[in-house]
């Protein structure tokens, strides 16, 4: 599986983009800003798109890519919607607040109500599904909002997007004895602003330091969302915990290979 960061920053400032990664082409991960580096072909070859929640920084990408490429995709012979997969009460959010035509069309019944650009498909936790050929989880979150994570099973192991979340037992169960390749965990706070991060239900890095210890020494973990301007912080307080693991964040552009 390749993987491509189109953004990954708890919100938006110069050379900042929100959560959006890139599977194979085809596959999006949440939409944050970082769609808008890509190409108009490259939008237009996404097939699916899963959404881990209902905020803003994660969804708005949705509206514009279906506004970018419905000409391409629908017209001719051969329509082609793109499928967007989240749990029930992210859908209806979109409906209700973002595809109502106030804040924007509605593009699930635009071209034609019978052959939308956008098709909303719902899933649930532990859910298992196959899509562009990789096999996908529905991994639990626990966020201010009904909210998941997602697993992909690769050659390397598995990679592990946990989704905006604060302390998630339920996902450390659910991935205990699996050889995972990466760990995708956000960490949006500093320390300063820890009563923050557990009110939004957000992690802070000694809350990060208390997720990991469920997990083994070895796996590699990469850290998302953090906000702009907090990058010395989060990454200058893990570094002191002395925690005996590699802790990276990630960078926009950056490509992986599983």
């Amino acid at each position: 599986m390749n993987l491509r960061v189109l953004g990954c920053s708890g919100s938006i400032a110069q050379d900042c983009r929100t959560t959006s990664f890139l599977l194979n082409d085809s596959v999006l991960v949440d939409a944050g800003t970082g769609v808008g580096d890509l190409t108009l072909d490259e939008m237009a070859a996404i097939d699916h798109i899963l959404i881990s929640h209902s905020h803003l920084d994660h969804v708005l990408g949705i509206a514009l890519i279906a506004d970018s490429v419905m000409h391409r995709r629908m017209s001719g012979d051969e329509c082609r919607p793109i499928r967007v997969h989240a749990l029930p009460e992210t859908l209806e959010a979109l409906r209700r607040h973002v595809f109502n035509n106030v804040i924007w069309p509605d593009f699930t019944r635009l071209p034609r109500p019978q052959q939308p650009i956008l098709e909303l498909h719902p899933i649930e936790i532990g859910q298992r599904l196959t899509l562009a050929d990789l096999p996908i989880e529905v991994l639990p979150a626990a966020h201010t909002v009904p909210a998941c994570g997602f697993g992909v099973a690769t050659p390397s192991g598995w990679w592990i997007y946990t989704g905006d979340t604060g302390p998630n037992p339920a996902l450390w169960r659910t991935l205990r004895g699996r050889r995972i390749a990466q760990l995708v965990i956000e960490t949006a706070f500093s320390d300063d602003e820890r009563a923050l991060a557990e009110v939004s239900k957000h992690l802070s890095p000694s809350m990060l330091a208390a997720e990991l210890e469920q997990l083994e020494e070895h796996t590699r973990v990469v850290i998302t969302h953090v906000k702009p301007g907090e990058m010395a912080a989060v990454t200058g307080q893990l570094a002191a915990m002395g925690l005996g693991r590699t802790i990276t964040p990630l960078a926009r552009g950056e490509t992986f290979r599983f």
